[in-house]
């Protein structure tokens, strides 16, 4: 048997299929053999559920024949041939169809599986408006006297208020609502997701006009992301009437306002649209806003009404592995598509920037102090001081931009700072601090004073906590304050020493920016022109350089021994751990399983997304060594570093690490239980 790691199931996903079958006008048994070899392709593929679109097995434009009972009488024949083919697929599957019930009909939708009819919903609401006159034929769902029906010689459930729960994946509760449902100001799925329901369906026969495509988008993007929940939608396509309508088969699936897959439209066949929805998310994100369970409370009598239906489905865990099909974003901070990437560039600059003109406004300072290291979060720091200069109409003469070589300061690095700070137009100072640290070392009798070669970290702490003394001295002398350059991956793994620049200041503002959106954001102004050809020449340099604290000397060739990548693991990979860890709180297995995903049959090469270059492949070796740095690190190591940093603006949904703001945690607590879970990962694929 393979090992459960590696199938998707394993980790609070679940794959689920919406089907466009091409249908026949009245002739049900066409397209119920259409649906069932759909459903067929879908259990094959992993999925547990598959949904077909509103009146699939008569088509939905029937008209008055929805009144002959040849046609009603053939849909029942055809609904139990649907029924009982998933006696042979561990699916459930729902289909659309016209039901006659206590001298009524209703447009419905049936949930079947292991070959029985576990459920039935009629449509609560029916268009009667344009092109659309449903009640001339069908009745609402609230006009039914009877909660249980007999269908197919069972006794089952009958209504709207029903809630369908997969015995075997507790988080996959679902749901079912038919086209014009959604439409109205509260759909019926709104009570169904405080009732429990993840997965929300919706069997539509909406026709296509001009327009009516993207509605449909906001429609389902904004009631997944109301309701935190996933929607599953799917519409008629090929061989419904074109008599006053036409169809294009769209269909879509969407997962708290995100969109996972949508189907070709306009299609001349039968297709089938596959995504894996991940419902320890949607779970955590119902439970991490504590207003969605107010809201249960607010609307008790209509989340009371709701029945538990159960769902004998056998999801394909012991199976071959069943790796993730959804693309997982190798860098989940920085979005893939270009025009998103800059449109988030120009928002976390100017989140920064107001962030820093109002603190500077508010405390009467006019100036500021920033350490420039020729490294990249000062480069940054430096940009967003300028850019909040300029907004408050003040000089950029007003930064007071210090760089001060140590005993390991490159000749490069040094460069580069001399140039930043002259393409900026700062106030622009240097300070060698050689002499006061060798006071320093004297005064503790460390070795190196005696002209020995201890580097050790009292050797370098002594280096970084020299230049932020001059720091906050140059600030109060000038009545400013110092701008912190620590960003937020330093932050999560501790990569900062205590009570010095990239951990203490009067104000940081790249506290919750990770390293990886900080490097895009500093190639984006390069490539904006912003500080001409010169600048992003400087800019484009620093984004060239190893990052490294520059504390030990390094040999004859001028470059630095100490890299910060080769103790703490690639920040590329660092962010991804970081981002799942911190913003959704999954266990290390699944983050491991998200990065192997992440990173497995994609080609490393120049800005393959996110605008970064991928520098490595990482196999699950490198996943799960470098995870297990970042656990003990951030939880046993790091927190109480963080329990007391400056003030800085949160810029991202991806959390901040401030412990006035989303992470409050104690200083002294383990990473055992981490730990334990990460060796669970297994050491190859």
């Amino acid at each position: 048997m393979s090992n459960p790691f590696f199938n998707l199931y394993s980790h609070g996903f679940a794959r689920v299929a919406v089907g466009v079958p091409e249908c026949k006008v009245a002739d049900p048994a066409f397209n119920a053999a259409q649906t069932i070899a759909l459903a067929q392709q879908a259990a094959q593929g992993g999925a547990v559920l598959a949904a077909f679109p509103e009146l699939g097995l008569s088509a939905y434009t029937c008209d008055d024949l929805f009144h002959q009972k040849a046609l009603l009488d053939e849909c029942e024949a055809a609904l139990a041939q649907v029924v009982a083919a998933t006696a042979d697929m561990d699916i459930a599957v729902i289909v659309g169809a016209p039901l006659r019930v206590s001298h009524q009909l209703f447009n419905c939708a049936v949930v079947a599986a292991g070959g029985r009819v576990l459920g039935v919903v009629p449509k609560s609401y029916l268009p009667n408006y344009g092109e659309f006159y449903e009640a001339r034929q069908f009745s609402a769902g609230d006009c039914a006297t009877a909660s249980e029906i007999r269908l197919l010689g069972q006794t089952v459930p009958f209504g709207s208020e029903l809630v369908f729960q997969m015995e075997k994946l507790p988080l996959f509760q679902f749901h079912v609502e038919i086209c014009e449902d959604v439409w109205v100001p509260i759909p019926p799925s709104s009570y169904a997701a405080l009732a429990g329901a993840t997965v929300l369906v919706n069997l539509s026969a909406s026709n296509i006009v001009v327009g009516k495509s993207e509605y449909r988008h906001q429609l389902v993007a904004q009631q997944s992301a109301r309701c935190l929940s996933a929607y599953m939608y799917t519409s008629a396509g090929r061989g419904e009437s074109s008599t006053d309508m036409a169809w294009d088969g769209q269909a879509l699936i969407y997962e708290n306002g995100e969109l996972l897959g949508e189907s070709e439209r306009f299609l001349g066949h039968s297709h089938l649209l596959f995504s894996d929805v991940d419902l320890e998310r949607l779970s955590r994100e119902r439970m991490r806003q504590t207003t969605f369970g107010q809201s249960v409370r607010r609307h008790h009598d209509e989340v009371r009404k709701f029945r538990s239906v159960a769902v004998p489905v056998n999801p394909p865990l012991e199976d071959a592995e069943l790796p993730l099909e959804r693309r997982v974003a190798r860098f989940p901070y920085v979005p893939a598509d270009p025009q998103r990437r800059d449109a988030r560039c120009k928002e976390v600059y100017s989140i920064q920037v107001q962030a820093l003109v109002q603190r500077l406004s508010a405390s009467g300072m006019s100036k500021v102090v920033i350490g420039i290291s020729g490294g990249l979060d000062s480069t940054h720091a430096l940009l967003v001081c300028a850019k909040a200069m300029d907004a408050l109409d003040l000089p950029r003469s007003n930064i007071l931009a210090v760089t001060m070589p140590g005993f390991a300061t490159s000749s490069r690095t040094l460069q580069q700072a001399r140039k930043l700070m002259e393409v900026v137009g700062c106030t622009a100072s240097e300070i060698d601090i050689r002499p006061s640290c060798l006071q320093m070392l004297k005064d503790l009798g460390h070795p190196y004073a005696d002209g020995k070669p201890v580097y050790d970290i009292t050797f370098e702490n002594v280096q970084a906590g020299e230049r932020t003394n001059h720091l906050f001295r140059i600030a109060n002398f000038n009545n400013a304050i110092v701008i912190g350059t620590g960003d937020l991956s330093e932050l999560a793994l501790g990569w900062c020493t205590y009570g010095v620049g990239d951990h203490m200041s009067h104000y940081s503002v790249n506290a919750s920016v990770p390293k990886t959106l900080i490097t895009h954001l500093v190639r984006w102004v390069a490539e904006s022109g912003r500080l001409g050809d010169e600048g992003a020449q400087v800019l484009l340099d620093v984004l060239g350089t190893d990052v490294s604290p520059e504390l030990v000397p390094g040999g004859a060739d001028d470059k630095p021994v100490q890299k910060s990548e080769d103790s703490i693991g690639p920040y590329e990979l660092q962010d991804f751990n970081l981002y799942y860890t911190l913003r959704y709180g999954f266990a290390p297995t699944k983050v491991a399983f998200l990065a192997l995903a992440a990173w497995r049959d994609r080609e490393a090469g120049a800005w393959p997304e996110g605008g970064h270059v991928a520098r490595n492949q990482y196999d699950l070796a490198a996943i799960k060594r470098n995870l297990k740095i970042f656990l003990d690190r951030f939880f046993r190591l790091s927190q109480f570093k963080r329990t007391c940093v400056p003030n800085s603006p949160k810029v991202g949904s991806g959390g901040s690490l401030s412990p006035r703001g989303d992470w409050r945690a104690p200083s002294d607590s383990e990473s055992a239980v981490w730990m334990r879970d990460a060796e669970r990962i297994p050491d190859e694929a």
